[in-house]
């Protein structure tokens, strides 16, 4: 189950499992695809960021599969402390490291990979990955044009859950006296969301609240299942949010364009919303109708290929 990937590869595709080091030392376990039939010259380069807590074979081979039959190398990888890729403790959750391994993928396509032209190099972020791609742009402007699809903004704790100052001060308190229970553990507290092993079906997931049960019905069925992608991140995890905003900058990736797709019926479609009235142009909105969250990590015919192809295309040129 461990070398599952959601998608079956392209007879037309050709995938190479590679990794390299971040500039902290870390390994990045990688997924390099490219069309089989290369021709001479080089190829524009897409770098697919997972949902938080996800892997590479999952939604990212979907797209990379899907987007190198389209002429475009595309690097897939394992967030740090996640999947094949490098950290311990396991399972740590770091924006700053989180967004620093979408700059690491270019500086990979830009040095080791002789048929990419290191001056057309985009980014998609899904879900999560989404807010991590747009705070490595606003920094690094070798990223030439970002996707979003199904944005979230894990930084963004304090809008998400709205909490008053007793419970944000109460929070504050439980994780910093997590840290030291941590401590005298001698390794962190973590409590993964999903099972170890799928359910056989939606029909027997427990019953829950509608976001959960959409969760579930990616992660938890044979959908979208990976034992690597078992969510949930350290406990502690969650101060750094509090300490981080991915979105702080994004008025900086300007003149670079962005691009926001999401559902019509998407829950998450407020941080899409909230993202692109920060960033200044060029920057669009694509609304996917009758489409949930979750539709944009896998259902081809739900994700916006030709959009996607095109918007590259027009802007890594």
């Amino acid at each position: 189950m461990s070398l599952r990937y959601i998608t079956k590869l392209n007879e037309n595709v050709h995938r190479d499992h590679v990794s390299f080091l971040n500039r902290y030392g870390i390994k990045i376990a990688v997924d390099l695809y490219s069309p089989k039939k290369r021709t001479a010259g080089k190829y524009p380069a897409l770098i697919v960021g997972a949902p938080y807590g996800g892997v590479k074979k999952q939604g990212p081979a979907v797209y990379a599969n899907e987007l190198a039959q389209r002429g475009f190398v595309v690097l897939t990888f394992d967030q740090v402390f996640m999947g094949e890729s490098g950290g311990w403790p396991r399972h740590v959750s770091s924006p700053e490291l989180f967004a620093e391994s979408f700059s690491a993928s270019v500086d990979y396509l830009g040095v080791q990979v002789p048929f990419v032209d290191r001056d057309k190099i985009g980014v998609i972020g899904i879900c999560g990955s989404a807010g991590f791609a747009l705070s490595a742009a606003s920094v690094d402007p070798r990223i030439k044009a970002v996707v979003t699809a199904s944005m979230y903004d894990i930084t963004d704790i304090r809008g998400m859950m709205k909490p008053s100052k007793d419970q944000l001060d109460k929070m504050k308190t439980q994780l910093a006296n997590q840290r030291w229970a941590d401590f005298a553990n001698g390794q962190p507290e973590y409590k993964p969301s999903f099972p170890d092993h799928p359910y056989p079906s939606v029909d027997e997931l427990p019953k829950m609240g509608p976001i959960n049960n959409e969760w579930f019905r990616f992660y938890a069925v044979s959908r979208g299942f990976h034992p690597n992608a078992r969510a949930g991140f350290t406990t502690t995890s969650n101060l750094t949010m509090m300490q981080f905003s991915a979105l702080n900058y994004i008025d900086e990736i300007s003149p670079r364009p962005i691009l926001f797709i999401f559902g019509d019926r998407a829950h998450s479609r407020s941080f899409s919303e909230r993202a692109y009235n920060l960033a200044k142009g060029p920057k669009e909105k694509y609304i996917v109708d009758d489409c949930e969250h979750i539709d944009l990590y896998d259902q081809v015919n739900k994700i916006p290929f030709t959009k996607i192809q095109s918007f590259f295309t027009d802007h890594l040129n």
